[in-house]
């Protein structure tokens, strides 16, 4: 199940991207092993992003609510095991509430939405960049300028995929600065073009290639763990 976001990625990235990077690795896992790949939950939580034109949020309710359908609906078809590969940070606190709501449906205090005659479904969200193999490789390319939004990593990647959609723009060598933030207005006043610590001017189509290859290797060994665990 590929999930991600649609928002700003800085002067150079896409605004699919975190959509767009989830949507090709899972694919990749999907020839790999033959399992089936859901259609690509394209609009995330990203109420932070929203001092950003062009950026779509769900609040984390809907976000909820979207997820628990989703797994339900295919759940009444018979699929018990929901693997999501995310691209987008600002989904997994969400993401993994959806999972304990799905859940609640289980039990008995799930009430109305007890569910008495399926299996009890598992769902797993794994983080594409968070993978060894992943790291590793950012590591060799980028160093300390990776950053963690707007990072040469995932614009590398979709450059790889949509090399007519590469954005060239002047990026100011000093890094952009790093650390936490609250809601959109203290995002913007932080963070004012989009980046997170991040230096997306290392971003090459073949830097993407080799880091597409790296979140796929990482993500197969995760699904696999997952599918075949008792």
């Amino acid at each position: 199940m590929p999930i991600g976001s649609t928002e700003q990625h800085g002067p150079t990235g896409l605004i699919g991207t975190d959509a767009l990077t989830a949507e090709m690795v899972a694919e990749g896992v999907g020839e790999a092993t033959g399992a089936l790949v859901g259609p690509t939950i394209g609009v995330g939580m990203a109420v932070h992003h929203t001092q950003f034109p062009g950026t779509i949020t769900l609040r984390p309710s809907t976000l909820i609510s979207y997820i628990a359908d989703y797994v339900n609906t295919l759940g009444g078809h018979g699929f018990q095991r929901f693997f999501f590969i995310n691209g987008h940070g600002g989904n997994v606190a969400t993401a993994n509430a959806a999972f304990y709501e799905i859940y609640a449906g289980y039990t008995a205090t799930g009430g109305a939405a007890r569910q008495t005659n399926r299996a009890e479904p598992r769902c797993q969200l794994a983080n594409w960049w968070e993978s060894a193999e992943v790291k590793s490789l950012s590591r060799e390319l980028f160093g300390g300028r990776e950053g963690s939004h707007a990072t040469p990593s995932e614009v590398a990647m979709t450059w790889y995929r949509y090399p007519d959609h590469i954005k060239t723009a002047k990026l100011d060598p000093a890094l952009p600065p790093s650390g936490r933030f609250y809601g959109a207005a203290d995002y913007r006043r932080r963070f004012t073009d989009g980046r997170i610590g991040s230096d997306p001017s290392l971003a090459t189509p073949e830097n993407g290639k080799r880091m597409y290859e790296a979140a796929l290797a990482g993500m197969l060994q995760s699904f696999k763990a997952f599918v075949e665990a008792a």
